[in-house]
């Protein structure tokens, strides 16, 4: 059938009395009948059924003609039917309709019992360049749908300095319900917390629980004494978990001792635990490292939360962290083992005694050649212990992992002129070069940037690695082509044409 006769027979199909065929006859007109029959469509938008009216809803925005839409579409969006009223929003938005009307026409969608109208309805605010009514668009903050409370989030920031819409966030972070209330907190400046503090106080005892979770973010930041008496007050009546994590960590950071109570509490709960067990480590006395002993050696505790005891072991430092960690450094749990790693990184960057370096030394490179997921965990615990280095210069020798021979490279400093060790490190740096592995032969070119940047020069080695490196400004890596090009430029020779 041609488009002639297309057209014709939609024509003859708007007199049926079906509402579906003269629906389909409208859709077909606006596909096919061009800006001839604007009128045709558009004067189906008073059709007695809501199909039909959706249907000319669709074809005008088919037919992109501005002009004919904004007489029409702004009326249809205030249809009584949520479906014509959202084809009316999404075909207004399709022609980028402007004006006073169709603004208008938005900002009541945004009201509208139909998710799908709310987001049309924002998305053609912010074509427009209009926050609607600020009440409405605040109050979006709490919708249950995230295409629409985000789309509101955006449009409320965009807006953040007009005077309507930054009233009633603050209206809303005073006493607004719910998840608006807290999204609202979280758009306000920082500055604003010391002006709201009456109602963050009165805010902690919220029957929502992100609420409370978004006043104590800002009152951890309020210097004012009430402030965290209030918070620890909170804490000891606290039943949800989550807002017990936060407010766990806050205080803990704070190294408020009233927080040991509460921790031990929570010690065992699956998703507060790990924040109880660093609530502790920052409360840093005899009782709450007497309970971080006990979540780290207890196998009935969580793992996370073991982790989390781990960490906070190491940095607590206590006289027994290191044979506390070094006793659960094999754990089956991978995230066991990744805290107690975690926990010695923070015992050897805060020093370790005497008779505790070569423990942690062997422990260490014993964990760091068995390789895995924690390789570079490993070696970044191991960074600054020199008793480990005889250890680490055998498996930058021999290890067969490539990760491992990388890491064991990047630990290798070669910078001291008067170390015996220095010139072997240059070989093995010169040696990385040819390294079938991208990593090794990255770290390698590092450590050769770590000499020069050091010494000046790479002395007997430079022949060599000058003609190694030129060659390496060609490497497939980027990252690689350009560390060579950079000990290059350092040793002052460029590449080689």
């Amino acid at each position: 059938m041609g488009t002639d006769h297309q057209i014709a027979f939609f024509l003859r199909e708007l007199a049926a009395t079906d509402p579906a065929r003269r629906a389909v006859a409208v859709k077909g007109l606006g596909k096919a009948g061009g800006a001839a029959y604007v009128r045709v469509v558009a004067g189906a938008a008073d059709d007695p059924a809501p199909a039909v009216r959706a249907a000319a809803a669709l074809a005008l925005g088919r037919l992109g003609i501005p002009e004919a839409g904004g007489e029409v579409l702004p009326l249809l969006m205030d249809d009584e039917d949520p479906g014509v009223r959202r084809r009316a929003s999404v075909a207004a938005v399709r022609l980028g309709l402007q004006g006073p009307a169709v603004t208008r026409a938005f900002a009541r969608l945004l009201s509208d019992p139909d998710h799908h109208a709310r987001i049309n309805a924002l998305e053609g605010l912010a074509a427009l360049g209009a926050p609607g009514d600020a009440t409405t668009l605040v109050g979006l903050l709490g919708d249950p749908d995230s295409a629409v409370w985000g789309r509101a989030r955006t449009l409320v920031y965009r807006w953040k300095d007009d005077t309507a819409v930054r009233a009633e966030v603050i209206r809303t972070a005073r006493q607004g319900p719910g998840a608006a209330r807290a999204r609202a907190l979280d758009l306000l400046p920082e500055d604003c917390s010391e002006r709201l503090l009456e109602s963050l106080l009165a805010g902690l005892g919220d029957p929502s629980p992100a609420v409370r979770i978004a006043v104590a973010r800002r009152l951890f930041d309020v210097a004012a004494p009430q402030a965290q008496d209030a918070l620890a007050a909170t804490l000891r009546t606290e039943r949800d978990p989550e807002t017990a994590a936060r407010l766990l960590r806050g205080l803990g950071r704070l190294g408020d001792e009233r927080v040991t109570g509460p921790a031990v509490r929570w010690l065992r709960d699956p998703d507060a635990g790990a924040s109880a067990a660093c609530a502790l480590g920052g409360a840093d006395t005899g009782t709450a490292a007497a309970h971080l002993r006990t979540a780290l050696t207890d196998e009935t505790f969580p793992a996370r939360t073991r982790a989390a005891a781990a960490r906070a072991v190491g940095a607590g430092a206590r006289w027994d962290a290191v044979w506390l960690l070094l006793a659960v450094l094999d754990d089956p749990d991978d995230e066991i083992r990744a805290g107690v790693i975690d926990g010695l990184e923070a015992l050897v960057e805060n020093g370790l005694r005497l008779w505790e370096r070569h423990p942690v030394a062997w422990a260490l490179v014993e964990r760091l050649e068995a390789g895995g997921k924690h390789t570079w965990r490993t070696r970044n615990a191991l960074d600054g212990l020199t008793q480990a280095l005889p250890a680490v210069r055998r498996l930058a020798d021999e290890a067969p992992s490539a990760e491992v021979r990388a890491a064991a490279l990047s630990l290798l400093a070669g910078d001291d002129e008067t170390d015996e060790h220095t010139r072997h490190d240059l070989r093995r740096f010169l040696r990385g070069l040819d390294d079938p592995y991208e990593a090794v032969r990255y770290e390698a070119v590092l450590g050769l940037e770590r000499l020069v940047t050091a010494t000046g020069s790479l002395h007997a080695g430079s022949e060599e690695a000058h003609s190694r490196l030129t060659d390496l400004t060609a490497d497939a890596s980027p990252r690689l082509r350009q560390a060579a090009t950079r000990v290059l430029e350092a040793l002052g020779t460029g590449p080689r044409a």
